[in-house]
């Protein structure tokens, strides 16, 4: 094109950006034109973001101080059509003061890129895609989407009738924006497998910093979207990575358990042993696996629901069994607890006294059964122990005891805490399919109304006491 053929934004553009390539600068020329500029004085109502689909942010700053001050002085100063030309020769160099380039190897990378072709046109586009790919990762492997779209447009530029977006013969949008989709999607598969967006930011230094915001900062910026807590910092308090380890584990036993409770409900209904139901459900006798089918069955959290009606009735429970009972058995147990709990006190030694002030008042039989403190678990001598779940306490007494287990049909578990060890013996008879035994009736219903909140209006879990053979686990 000669310079008598030249438009008046080709001169516009021309002028300060002397540098930008033909295709870029056509480019430009048909976006100025679809957004409604059609004389010199238009340019002065053009603003930057009219341009950011067109050019880079710098190159569009440039244009419009350049315009700007150019309508600034016509505006300003009467002068002659010559002067009025000379006005509009400012010079790229005269703008560097206001508006620079950001160093860095990979600012202009995208103007001299050269498409890698392979023949005359592509003819598998998603190849095509991959292979640009590549090439442009390793130009750069921080790349935008604005760098995207200025391949994009020299790509369509080049095969337009292969590349261009027509539906009928009619051009859709900008023409390129379904392979700046393409190519920005194939950049963030490359880049996802790569590094994790939240180690990426950290690649980022002063020395490259840029006017656009980074794609791995913009990444973070969506992943966080409408969070309140996305990137924690510290540890809740008394949690460690090791208890957060352990922690992950139980979810895994909570999950097996649900997932399996029809299976676990078929075996105890009918009839398997416990012998059998522990070998084939190991989990299923610790604290999480026994609790997790407790709750499966009766909807009740076995532990919470104890803990909270204990701070609720516990205290009140206690003064008022010891202010009632005229009963001498009772008040000689209740001296011997004190002589025995001593200056002691915490919740664990208050649910210690209350359920054995519970069987004394109910004269009823021990549901606790002691051996020496250094006894293991395969130790215990079980012939003497009932068949109905008991609380074994290692040592001589509850309150000085620091190991306690769970007997199911003589097959012992070591628990870690007296109040655990009440709680399961307590949902043994549930999840077992156990009746209370007549000696204990009072005292396990009294802790089923009051303190595990099952109150159903009718039946009972007592066994029967007519029946001809009374068992204490169910066949």
């Amino acid at each position: 094109m000669s310079d008598s053929e030249q438009t008046f934004l080709d001169v516009a553009i021309t002028e300060v950006l002397p540098e930008l390539q033909a295709v870029n600068k056509n480019i430009l020329e048909e976006h100025l034109q679809s957004i409604g500029v059609e004389t010199s004085d238009d340019l002065h109502f053009v603003t930057e973001a009219d341009l950011m689909t067109a050019l880079r942010p710098v190159h569009a700053r440039k244009l419009i101080s350049a315009w700007k001050q150019k309508c600034n002085a016509l505006s300003s100063v009467e002068a002659s059509p010559t002067q009025s030309l000379s006005l509009l020769s400012v010079s790229p160099q005269s703008l560097s003061s206001t508006s620079s380039s950001s160093p860095g190897c990979d600012t202009h990378w995208d103007d001299n890129f050269e498409i890698p072709w392979r023949g005359k046109g592509p003819k598998l586009r998603r190849q095509m895609v991959r292979i640009v790919v590549t090439e442009i990762m390793e130009k750069c492997p921080h790349v935008g989407r604005k760098h995207s779209i200025d391949v994009a447009k020299k790509m369509v530029a080049k095969y337009p009738n292969s590349l261009q977006d027509v539906i009928e013969g009619d051009i859709v949008g900008a023409g390129y924006l379904s392979l700046v989709k393409q190519l920005q999607n194939r950049i963030d598969n490359v880049r996802h497998t790569s590094t994790p967006k939240i180690r990426k930011r950290k690649h980022q230094t002063d020395s490259e910093h840029t006017d656009e915001i980074p794609l791995e900062e913009r990444a973070a910026m969506q992943d966080s979207y409408g969070c309140i807590k996305w990137n924690v910092e510290f540890l809740p308090l008394e949690e460690t990575p090791e208890s957060q380890q352990q922690k992950m584990e139980k979810l895994k036993v909570m999950f097996l358990m649900k997932s399996t409770f029809y299976t676990q409900r078929q075996h105890v209904n009918q009839g398997k042993s416990i012998k059998c139901l522990r070998e084939e459900w190991p989990f299923w006798f610790d604290e999480l696996g026994m609790s997790v089918h407790f709750k499966e069955l009766t909807g009740i959290d076995l532990k919470e629901t104890f803990t909270q009606n204990l701070d609720l009735k516990g205290k009140r429970l206690l003064d008022y069994t010891v202010a009632v009972s005229k009963s001498k058995m009772f008040l000689q147990t209740c001296a011997w607890l004190q002589r025995i709990r001593g200056p002691q006190s915490g919740c664990s030694d208050d649910v210690k006294e209350m359920v054995l002030l519970l069987l004394s008042y109910f004269e009823e039989e021990y549901m606790v059964f002691h051996v020496e403190d250094t006894c293991l678990a395969d130790e215990v001598q079980l012939e003497q122990v009932p068949l109905t779940p008991t609380t074994i306490v290692c040592g001589q007494s509850c309150y000085s005891s620091r190991r306690y287990m769970l007997s199911i049909d003589r097959i012992s578990t070591n628990i870690s805490s007296f109040i655990s060890a009440l709680c399961l013996m307590f949902g043994s008879y549930y999840n077992f399919n156990i009746h209370y035994p007549s000696e204990l009736a009072s005292t396990l219903e009294f802790l089923q109304r009051c303190f595990f909140s099952i109150n159903p209006e009718k039946g009972t879990k007592v066994e029967n006491k007519n029946s001809k053979h009374r068992l204490n686990v169910n066949p």
